[in-house]
């Protein structure tokens, strides 16, 4: 898209209307009339519509687990041509089986600029991933680096739903339910099979993509902490219906069993005039999170940082997380504050959207801004040996961590790399590094 097309794009995105809730029985029209009353399906659906059901989850899972939505579009899903095979790029997908799991602690640059022209499917990147997109299981670690928004063309995946994680470069998202805003400290959710377009706010765009293969990410429970805390309800913003009744040819590309497909339209398939439903796509800020801290002393376990949880069948272990390392206050006594040193069951892909993370070093062949780290289960890991001798020295005042904002997925499975990820010339070489140096301080 042009300097042009951005500055629309941007004009677009300012002051976007939206439906406050995760989980609510959202409802919204474009025109009004377009909703029926007293049920979904009626014998013609006003103004001359096409009622269609979307289901994220089997009709008969638990009413407090069942996700749905009803759609009432201008044409139905169902009026398309045939879908044909294109070509993946750098996009895979699980079983990754042309390399085998490493236990090694690895660390990545950003992803290098590509080349003109490169729109947000274009652009994604699998780093890896576990799982079986066949069996639904599992998830998948993407990065995306854009200079070009999407014009006459539409995603859907429908092995997954997608956590956007913007690290430089605002989007604006176009779904079936309506428009979404989504800047660096944003996540924007994207269900299973839900269409959308991407445009750029900017030049440029980069960030992280969290596929999720399994069940759809869920609020975790809260436990002992009671009634509020972490990622509340009310923060997450999902679209107002706005819909595009243009006729023309659109590439529709599908992601399905792994590999992508496309169908050339007549029409837009973002038609939805007005829908009700609780399976809805969403835009949350990660600055509002309400982090849960240690006001006594010890750095709580990382799982206090959960914003969103994909539950698998035992209960606790996650087929994945995603966790937000959000600005807190440390105020521990006798503590080590920064993250402790650890080995964990789980596998842990890091990435950092801006400043710096408080248990790694920053600056050239660090940790930085649009780099990741991965450390497979039971890797050993924690904070660096210039981290750990500051730490140790540090003045135990309290302390206003809020010079960066970090995430990670983290998994049940170990995470496979694609070739292009192990072979890539952002790989950093000489990780393990960063551990040495650790003296001997034992005394008898």
């Amino acid at each position: 898209m042009s300097g042009t097309g951005n500055e629309q794009a941007r004009k677009t995105a300012e002051g976007l209307a939206y439906s406050a809730g995760f989980g609510n029985e959202h409802s919204s029209e474009a025109v009004p009339g377009a909703l029926p009353e007293g049920r979904n399906s009626p014998q013609r659906a006003p103004l001359g519509l096409y009622a269609e059901q979307l289901s994220g989850t089997a009709f008969t899972e638990p009413r407090h687990s069942n996700r749905r939505s009803w759609l009432y579009r201008i044409r139905p899903s169902a009026a398309h041509p045939q879908f044909t095979r294109t070509g993946n790029g750098h996009l895979a997908s699980a079983p990754f089986t042309d390399a085998v799991p490493d236990p090694n602690r690895l660390r990545w640059n950003p992803l290098p600029e590509p080349p003109a022209g490169t729109d947000f499917v274009a652009g994604l990147w699998t780093l890896g991933g576990n799982g079986d997109v066949t069996q639904r299981t599992g998830m998948a670690v993407h990065l995306y680096a854009a200079n070009a928004s999407m014009t006459d063309r539409v995603f859907s995946d429908s092995d997954g739903e997608l956590l956007i994680v913007p690290e430089r470069g605002g989007l604006l998202l176009r779904t079936e339910f309506g428009l979404l805003r989504a800047e660096p400290g944003h996540v924007a959710l994207i269900p299973r099979g839900v269409r959308f377009r991407v445009e750029l706010l900017g030049p440029t765009a980069r960030g992280y993509v969290c596929e999720n293969y399994g069940q759809p990410f869920v609020l975790p429970e809260l436990g002992p902490i009671g009634a509020n805390g972490l990622a509340n309800a009310r923060d997450f913003l999902a679209p107002v219906a706005a819909y595009e009744d243009t006729d023309g040819p659109v590439e529709v590309v599908n992601k399905f069993c792994g590999n992508l497909w496309t169908a050339t339209y007549d029409h837009s398939p973002l038609d939805v005039v007005a829908w009700h439903g609780n399976l809805v796509p969403y835009v949350y800020d990660l600055r509002r999170f309400n982090v849960i801290g240690s006001i006594s002393y010890d750095h709580p376990d990382p799982s206090v940082f959960t914003v969103l949880t994909s539950p698998s069948d035992t209960p606790g272990l996650a087929g994945v997380d995603f966790v937000v390392f959000a600005p807190r206050w440390l105020v521990g006594e006798d503590t080590f504050r920064p993250p402790y040193f650890h080995r964990n069951v789980m596998s842990e892909y890091m990435g950092l959207i801006e400043g710096a993370y408080d248990a790694k070093t920053a600056g050239e062949g660090g940790f930085v801004p649009g780099g990741g780290s991965l450390h497979n289960m039971m890797s050993a890991h924690g904070p660096d040996r210039e981290t750990f001798e500051r730490a140790s020295a540090a003045e135990l005042k309290p302390q206003k961590v809020d010079d960066g904002l970090a995430f990670m997925f983290e998994t049940r499975w170990p995470v496979t790399l694609t070739p292009h990820a192990a072979g890539a010339d952002h790989l950093q070489t000489g990780y393990d590094g960063v551990w040495q140096g650790l003296q001997r301080h034992f005394r008898r």
